[in-house]
C-alpha cells in the first residue's frame, strides 16, 4: 500500500517554512527549489507536485516540531460550500423559522458558494477561533477542506472548521456574511493530505468533539458518503466565472450540527479530526465588541 504524503508548516527564524511528510518523517525542503507554497500553487500542476517534492528533500525536523498551516496560506481565499448535508439543511430551516431558501438550495441544480476567509487570516491547529461578541448561538462546523493550485487542479484535502453565528444568520438569511466571515472564524490544518487531481471525495469520517472545564460538552461525527454534491460540480460552480491565480481552498459543508440549545463558549476546546489528515485543534475565545 503506497504511503501517505503531505503538506505543512514549520517555524524557523520567526518564518513559517514549507515542510514535507512522508512515511511517517517531516522534511524540510530545498527553498532553492520550492521556495513557497504559494510558488507551488502559482506555478505546478498537480501531476507533478510529487516528484517535485521528492526532489527537494533536505534534513528531517525534531519530532517535536510545533506544524501549522498559519503563515503558510498566504493570498489563496477560501470558500465554502453550504448546505451540502441533509442536517445542515434541516437545522438552517429550523433557525430561521422555517424558510424554504434551505430547502431550495439543497435541492437546486447550483449549489451555495460564499466567501469564507483569506489564507493570510486563517488560523491554524493550536490557535484560537473566535465567536462574535454580539452572537448569542455560535457554533463549529467541521468540514473536509479542498485544496485547489491556481490551475483549479485538486492538490489535496485539508480539515476546515467554518465557525458560524446561527442566531445572526438565522434572524435573516442576508446576515450570512456576519454570521461567517470575522475575526479567526476559519480554521484550516494541521496538515495537507497529497491528492493530486482527485475526481472523488476522500472516503472519510468527520469526528468533532467540544470540550468544556474538562469534560465532553457535544461529540458527533458523519461521513464524506453523505455529502449531496460531488466534488467535479463544486469545482465547477467555485470556478465558472471566477479564476484564482494563487489557488483557492474550499470547505465543503457540515454534516455535523449540535443540538439547537447548544452554544460554544469562551474556553471551549473543539478538535476535530479526520483520517488520516489528523486533528484540528482550537481554543474558543470572543472577539469584537457588542451591542
Amino acid at each position: 500500500m503506497e504511503q501517505e504524503s503531505f503538506l505543512t508548516g514549520y517555524t524557523q527564524d520567526r518564518r513559517v517554512r514549507l515542510a514535507y511528510q512522508r512515511g511517517g518523517v517531516t522534511y524540510a525542503l530545498d527553498e532553492a527549489a520550492i521556495p513557497s507554497f504559494e510558488w507551488l500553487m502559482v506555478n505546478i500542476q498537480a501531476h507533478d507536485l510529487p516528484a517535485l517534492l521528492d526532489s527537494a528533500l533536505r534534513d528531517p525536523l525534531p519530532t517535536d516540531a510545533r506544524l501549522t498551516l498559519r503563515g503558510l496560506l498566504d493570498h489563496q481565499p477560501v470558500w465554502a460550500a453550504g448546505v451540502t448535508y441533509k442536517i445542515s439543511e434541516e437545522a438552517r430551516e429550523r433557525e430561521s423559522h422555517n424558510s424554504t431558501v434551505y430547502t431550495r438550495v439543497y435541492a437546486a441544480k447550483r449549489p451555495e458558494i460564499f466567501w469564507k476567509s483569506i489564507g493570510y487570516e486563517a488560523v491554524g491547529s493550536g490557535d484560537f477561533v473566535g465567536i462574535r461578541a454580539d452572537a448569542v448561538w455560535s457554533v463549529p462546523e467541521p468540514e473536509l477542506t479542498v485544496v485547489f493550485n491556481a490551475r483549479r487542479e485538486v492538490i489535496g484535502f485539508t480539515i476546515g472548521n467554518d465557525m458560524s453565528s446561527r442566531d445572526i444568520e438565522g434572524e435573516n438569511p442576508l446576515y450570512l456574511p456576519q454570521a461567517k466571515v470575522y475575526d479567526e472564524s476559519c480554521a484550516l490544518g494541521p496538515r495537507i493530505l497529497l491528492r493530486p487531481n482527485a475526481d472523488t471525495w476522500l472516503d472519510a469520517d468527520i469526528h468533532i468533539r467540544i470540550e468544556r472545564a474538562g469534560s465532553v460538552a457535544f461529540e458527533g461525527k458523519t461521513g464524506t458518503d453523505r455529502l449531496n454534491r460531488t466534488l467535479p460540480e463544486l469545482a465547477d460552480y467555485l470556478g465558472r466565472c471566477k479564476a484564482f491565480p494563487y489557488g483557492v481552498l474550499l470547505m465543503t459543508g457540515t454534516g455535523v450540527v449540535p443540538s439547537d440549545d447548544f452554544t460554544l463558549a469562551a474556553g471551549d476546546v473543539i478538535r476535530i479530526r479526520i483520517a488520516p489528515i489528523g486533528e484540528l485543534v482550537n481554543t474558543v475565545r470572543v472577539v469584537g465588541r457588542g451591542d
